[in-house]
């Protein structure tokens, strides 16, 4: 086999995720039998990508495509990769992929378990981790049922929303732990929204939105939340009522100011993710009840078990068409696409996503590729 070209890589520094810098690295000389080269078509930058590197090391993120650096690690996007070379029986030149990747112009992955739907990579380092993660979808044989008009918007929607709709479905099958009220943070993020309306269905809970004043007015668009409170708005919570806290921004000090104002009303603290760029509760001891975790692939991993892969993908399909028109449709859409070209306007939109200057209503879509 010739050799495979250089692979260009943005690297993330760990301990200061605003800061990347762009490497090369030489292409593989030869693929093994059952690997696959993919050449990374195009993929999403959202808060979700900046969860996954405050939750680097403590939730193994940087794991999943180790740089060999211990300083500078690959964030993690979902995106769509093209088959540029492959010595797997079943994956064939040319063909479309929707995973897990690196930001980087090439990923090599070992072909395991492929089926008509797609492949899981069997690659050593990855076995560790969890499993979700590891599956490339073909994109042939995507849900039929999905409108190719939400292409590019399934890159900032699918991945978010499947974390939403696992949230949700956790939380109701929990019956909200005894709740009345939902307060959730970072209400403007769309993994938060998405999760609020995934709670419309069947859910007589209140739902109460945070958010930042200069967000207000978009959280209020949305049409999520029974209510929107800014976060120096507290003091209009009601304290008696059995309320959980849905924590998505990651804030100490926003985690202690609920947690002042609520007292024993207080019956659940979820933490799914950190906008603000600090590991909740990191280095804080906390009263009961304590903040819990949710992490969406072992409820993702359960639901599979219990109703079947096919049924699963088919429940969650259905909601996401639901979602995505929700968001993308009318006068005024809540989803409007931003599409940059190249390792410097991701770095630029990293360093955005960090700074929480991004306009709510943005996804933004990139393709590996400098402009001409």
């Amino acid at each position: 086999m010739r050799d495979l070209p250089p692979i260009a890589q943005l690297q993330t520094r760990k301990s200061a995720i605003a800061q990347s810098r762009v490497v090369q690295t030489p292409g593989p000389n030869a693929l093994e039998p059952g690997e696959v080269l993919f050449g990374l078509h195009r993929f999403a930058l959202t808060t979700n990508n900046i969860t996954y590197a405050v939750f680097g090391d403590s939730m193994r993120y940087w794991d999943f495509f180790p740089t060999g650096d211990s300083e500078w690690g690959h964030m993690p996007v979902w995106g769509y990769g093209d088959v540029i070379a492959s010595r797997a029986e079943g994956v064939g030149l040319g063909e479309r992929f929707y995973g897990f990747f690196p930001i980087a112009s090439q990923l090599q992955v070992k072909a395991a378990s492929i089926k008509p739907q797609g492949f899981m990579d069997g690659s050593e380092h990855r076995q560790r981790l969890s499993p979700i993660y590891n599956f490339y979808s073909r994109c042939s044989a995507d849900d039929p049922a999905m409108p190719l008009v939400f292409e590019d918007a399934q890159l900032i929607v699918r991945p978010l929303f499947t974390t939403a709709f696992l949230c949700a479905d956790f939380l109701q099958a929990q019956d909200c732990f005894g709740a009345r009220r939902i307060v959730i943070s970072s209400a403007s993020s769309k993994t938060a929204y998405a999760t609020a309306h995934c709670l419309k269905v069947g859910s007589a809970v209140e739902r109460v939105g945070l958010t930042s004043q200069a967000n207000r007015a978009f959280v209020e668009s949305t049409r999520c939340y029974h209510q929107v409170l800014g976060y120096d708005a507290l003091d209009q919570l009601a304290p008696d009522v059995p309320t959980l806290y849905l924590d998505f921004a990651g804030s100490v000090a926003l985690r202690t100011a609920v947690r002042e104002r609520l007292g024993t009303s207080l019956v659940h603290d979820c933490v799914v993710g950190a906008t603000q760029n600090s590991p909740a509760s990191q280095g804080t001891r906390w009263p009961d009840p304590r903040p819990a975790f949710f992490f969406a692939p072992d409820q993702g991993q359960k639901r599979m078990a219990e109703w079947g892969a096919s049924v699963f993908r088919e429940r969650l399909g259905h909601a996401q068409i639901d979602f995505l028109r929700t968001v993308t449709e009318g006068p005024s859409p809540l989803l409007t696409l931003a599409h940059g070209q190249g390792f410097l306007a991701a770095a630029t939109v990293i360093d955005a996503l960090v700074a929480g200057q991004v306009d709510p209503r943005q996804g933004h879509v990139i393709s590996p590729e400098d402009p001409a």
